[in-house]
């Protein structure tokens, strides 16, 4: 079991943590409501869980174009 983090917005994996047990608290799943745990957070057959963050460039490109953020995808 592994948590694997992709950029929400251009798919590059980010980065995985599978150091293994790892709680809710640990992670800050816990802080999302309900619709954001749906939208963001994903649990594989194989017990790994996908999780949508935003990459550093993607984060760059929002930060020099605000009205990036009203897609969901704005990297083709």
């Amino acid at each position: 079991m592994a948590i694997h983090y992709f950029c929400r917005h251009c798919g590059i994996k980010v980065g995985t943590i599978d150091r293994m047990p790892v709680n809710a608290e640990q992670i800050g799943i816990h802080k999302l409501n309900e619709k954001e745990r749906l939208d963001m957070v994903s649990y594989e057959p194989n017990g790994d869980i996908h999780i949508k963050t935003i990459c550093e460039d993607c984060q760059e490109a929002l930060e020099r174009n605000p009205d990036y953020y009203q897609f969901d995808f704005f990297i083709q």
